[in-house]
This record gives structure tokens, sequence and C-alpha cells, in this order.
């Protein structure tokens, strides 16, 4: 039989960490060998552990995740690193692939199985959210557009896309509040705050709170 896969998590937002534990804990082919919810304990981890596999967000408390790639790139050569993030912006995404990460995905509402793209990720694959790579593939397509080049007349138009309390829930979004303490936050029902994120979702043309994120960035309205 195979031995699993070792993997290093270096994430800070609990409910993440859980979504990670509960899909590890239903296979065989992953283990995690260290948990890490910052930067430096990702360093440590790192120190102490030989991983076939790093996951690790950006949006740590300490550091940004870039210094914990850094850091598994030049110990571990031959670890494959993955970002795991709410972060879909293109400094970002070249930022991490610049530092050694070889996967990158955002996180969403969905209960996602983390577990194929890392097999991916190991077998010599380079798993990325498509709204990303369609991102990116068009940024490379566009003859002397450089990275975050966008028009005043295309600014002004995306900060009028959304209204004021729409605004609001996308950047509690982007900053890691479930959807419970974003209504709390608001002063609103659930139900309520179930119908801005739809619409928020329509206007940005997106499924997730990982592609409303990354789309809210591309456009400057967070």
């Amino acid at each position: 039989m195979t031995a699993p896969l070792a993997l290093i998590v270096v994430e800070d937002d609990p409910h993440m960490r859980d979504r990670f534990a509960r899909v590890f804990d239903e296979t065989d082919r992953v283990e995690v060998k260290a948990w890490a919810a910052t930067a430096r304990e990702g360093i440590a981890a790192l120190d102490a552990v030989r991983p076939d596999v790093l996951l690790v967000d950006l949006g740590l408390p300490d550091a940004s995740g870039i210094s914990v790639i850094t850091h598994g790139r030049a110990r571990h050569p031959d670890c494959d690193i993955m970002v795991v993030s709410v972060y879909g912006d293109e400094r970002s995404v070249l930022a991490s692939i610049e530092a050694g990460a070889t996967g990158y995905l955002l996180k969403d509402d969905s209960e996602a199985d983390f577990v194929a793209p890392i097999l991916e990720l190991h077998a010599g694959g380079s798993p990325i959210t498509p709204i990303i790579a369609r991102r990116i593939l068009q940024r490379f397509q566009v003859v002397g557009a450089p990275p975050g080049d966008e028009s005043a007349g295309a600014a002004s138009s995306a900060s009028s896309l959304l209204s004021a309390r729409e605004s609001e829930v996308l950047n509690l979004l982007a900053r890691g509040f479930t959807y419970q303490e974003i209504a709390t936050l608001l002063e609103v029902s659930p139900h309520t705050l179930g119908t801005y994120v739809k619409r928020l979702y329509q206007k940005l043309r997106v499924h997730s709170r990982g592609e409303a994120v990354f789309e809210g960035q591309r456009m400057g309205l967070l």
C-alpha cells in the first residue's frame, strides 16, 4: 500500500482548518503531519517536518504566506506547494508562483474535495482555480497591458456597480467573516444578508466567495 502524502497545513482561520480536517480525516491518501496558524509556526514546522505537500494561506496574522512559501522552497526543494486563499488578485497569484507555489486555489463556500488537487499537484500537475487561470491567460494575451492597469473609465464604472451595503458585504467577505458574523455586524437577518450576497454575485457574475473576492480585487472594488 502506498504511504499517504505528508502535509503541512498553514491556515489561521478555524473554520477553514475544520474544513481541511473533515476532508483529510476521510481519506488514507494524505496525512497532516503539522498544523500551523501563523507564518512563524509554519516556518518552524518546515524545519521540523519534511512534507510532500505544503498547503498555505497568504493572509496570516503575523506575515504573508509568501514568506512560508519561500522558506519551504529553500528548505525542501522537492516539496509541492499549494496556496489556498481568498486572495485571487494578480499580484498575489504571481508573487506566490514566483516564490515557488505550483498550485493556487481560491477558498469558496463549498465543501471542496481538496484531496484530488493535492494528488494532482504531487503527480506533477498545477491545479489552479479556473477563474484565476483564465484571468492570467487573458492578461498575457493582451499585448502591452501591464498587471493592474485599468482605465479611469472602467474604474469609475466599477465603483458605481455595487450599492453601499453590497460593498460592505464584499469587504467583509474578503476579510474572511462568516455569513452569520456579517449578518450580526450589519444588524440584518440571515435572509436579508442572503439577498445582498445573491445580488452581489449576480452583479460580479460569480458563484462563490472566492470568485467574488477575486473579481472585487480585479475591478478595484477592494
